[in-house]
């Protein structure tokens, strides 16, 4: 029963120490310099998760991107001269690609400004838009002050249809000012959305911002608004954190109310995710009238126009590639959308219980391993199992659990459950130690334990000159006091001398029942003349004590001592014990009460 209780004990304790963990890391989460931390070792894992699913991912075949390269930059600089190029290029490019029924042309770079020397050419583009209700132009939002850029009212059908509950305004989603583009453009389409991206705070894009606020209103990003075509849809619904597009696609939403992307893997010696065709080739095929081309790259096909080159500096950092183009991002957007492929972080609460369950688990087996090796086998087995469901969680079912704040609370609790373990141990084992090399009776060492600490006095003076002395004590008359008041009374005469002892040595000193009614004390670093005074203080203590015995009454006792001393009376423990004990023996034959170190 008593070994039952201990047990729930130690659990409780455990337990205790769990929760005091997971207490100390919320309160380490009250500063900035910490979630910083874990956010940013956070953010790397889940790099390195993409980074391994993402092989097991296959992008959209029916999305392709014409994009401007440095192949297509040199091109145009060797044709035209100049970048940006006329909006007549851009017209020529629309009616091109229309002609092989392409699902959606959709324009990954900003119209800003009308060219006041080009008009024609930029109505001439403003024409090819207005003809055909599949091609998607760009805007972005920004917070530029009314000094710099007097903010604009957007016409309303450039509006997100949004039902349901409302975002709250964060730097992602709510804004101030919005960089439109040419008003031929915004007067003959209805197609236009942001292609803002925000990095997060290490430089990484992981998110995109499906809606946008401005002045009160909700706006589309660009992709999201192609996705809700491509789901023949036009309108959103907000729903617990969600933006619900139909009943089987559905955007989760993270704190930043960011959707978090799902990324996709290369083929291999592919420097893109997605099918790209260089714009200089697709000129090529317009001039040179090469239907035939245009239908096998474009036909059917979802096309994102964008810049790749290097001097146009449209290159971002995502988790599977540290030179994407942003016109890829868009694409795997847009890919996440037709998928229902987004992924989904796991709340704070649930990365709390399952810190707690693995801290708990891993506790439990270090308690009932009694290896170290095993100990450690089962904590790095816990870590790799873990980060093993936590790949495979986002792998299967596009759920982010955190792996930092259980991986250090799993790392926490092993170190402190087992300190706690050991010094228990350490504890008992002393404990134990001291219950084998101590008399019950006396609390004094007892002779075994006396027997050692010879030995071990006698090779410290052999090894560094160390001196010792030894006292032996013996109580007058002593079967004769238990003859005339009862052992219970020779008992307490046995523990209030004792006592005396204790109190008359130094704490480096070794007091001990050598048997019956002797005692010894081993004084260490002393020599002879010392232990003398410290053999006669001892002496006199006892005589001067009123011994209290078993019906109350006090009486006084007596002892006789005998003393040696190492290098001077003996060498080895056994010369020492003899010698004292011949002191001890002079002293009782000359009267009892006294001191003698010399026979």
């Amino acid at each position: 029963m008593k070994e039952n209780r201990k047990k729930i004990l130690v659990y409780f304790i455990y337990t205790l120490i769990v929760f005091f963990i997971f207490g100390f890391l919320t309160w380490l989460g009250r500063y900035d310099i910490f979630r910083q931390f874990i956010t940013k070792i956070e953010n790397s894992s889940f790099d390195l998760r993409q980074a391994i699913i993402s092989k097991y991912k296959t992008p959209n075949k029916d999305i392709v991107i014409i994009d401007v390269d440095d192949a297509s930059y040199e091109y145009i600089m060797d044709k035209v001269g100049t970048w940006p190029i006329s909006r007549l290029a851009w017209a020529n490019t629309v009616n091109a690609i229309e002609y092989v029924n392409p699902k959606f042309i959709i324009f990954d770079m900003l119209f800003l400004k009308p060219n006041l020397y080009d008009v024609q050419s930029d109505n001439a583009f403003a024409y090819s838009v207005a003809q055909f209700n599949n091609v998607y132009l760009s805007m972005n939002f920004d917070n530029y002050s009314d000094t710099v850029r007097k903010s604009v009212d957007l016409n309303e059908k450039f509006r997100l249809n949004v039902a349901g509950g409302a975002l709250a305004d964060n730097e992602y989603i709510s804004f101030a000012n919005v960089r439109t583009i040419m008003p031929q453009l915004m007067n003959v389409t209805k197609n236009v959305g942001s292609i803002n991206i925000t990095r997060d705070d290490d430089g990484v894009i992981r998110n995109v911002t499906p809606v946008f606020r401005y002045k009160n209103n909700y706006y589309p990003n660009l992709t999201l608004l192609v996705g809700l075509r491509y789901l023949q849809d036009d309108s959103v619904l907000i729903k617990n954190n969600t933006i619900v597009l139909d009943n089987s696609h559905i955007i989760p939403l993270d704190k930043t109310k960011r959707a978090i992307l799902n990324w996709y893997h290369k083929e291999e010696n592919n420097q893109y995710i997605y099918k790209h065709v260089p714009f200089w080739q697709v000129v090529n095929a317009m001039l040179t009238s090469d239907l035939k081309f245009l239908k096998d790259n474009f036909s059917d096909k979802i096309i994102y126009i964008g810049t790749t080159a290097t001097s146009l500096n449209d290159i971002k950092t995502t988790p599977v590639d540290t030179n994407m183009a942003g016109v890829e991002i868009h694409a795997t957007f847009l890919n996440n959308i037709i998928d229902n492929n987004f992924i989904k972080r796991a709340s704070s609460k649930v990365d709390f219980i399952v810190s707690i369950i693995l801290s708990l688990i891993v506790g439990y087996f270090v308690l009932k391993t009694t290896s170290v090796v095993k100990s450690f086998i089962i904590l790095v087995a816990m870590l790799l199992l873990y980060l093993l469901v936590a790949t495979y969680s986002m792998h299967l079912f596009n759920i982010w659990i955190s792996i930092v704040i259980p991986v250090l609370s799993i790392i926490m609790t092993f170190i402190f459950v087992y300190s706690e373990k050991y010094l228990l141990k350490a504890r008992d084992y002393e404990q134990t130690y001291k219950l084998a090399v101590t008399d019950g009776l006396t609390q004094l060492y007892n002779h075994r334990y006396f027997q050692e600490q010879m030995i071990i006095q006698v090779d410290n003076f052999k090894r560094y000159g160390n001196k010792f002395s030894l006292i032996l004590i013996d109580i007058d008359f002593f079967k004769k006091f238990n003859d005339t008041y009862g052992h219970q009374s020779g008992d307490a005469v046995l523990k209030q001398v004792a006592n005396i002892l204790k109190k008359n040595v130094r704490t480096s000193d070794i007091a001990c029942r050598y048997g019956g009614e002797e005692m010894s004390i081993i004084l260490t670093n002393t020599a002879k003349k010392e232990a003398v005074v410290t053999a006669n203080k001892i002496c006199i203590a006892v005589r001067s004590h009123k011994f209290e015995v078993a019906n109350g009454n006090k009486v006084n006792v007596t002892i006789s001592v005998g003393v040696s001393t190492v290098n001077v009376d003996g060498n080895t423990p056994q010369e020492m014990i003899e010698y004292a004990d011949k002191c001890l023996y002079k002293a009782k034959e000359s009267g009892r009460n006294q001191v003698v170190y010399k026979v």
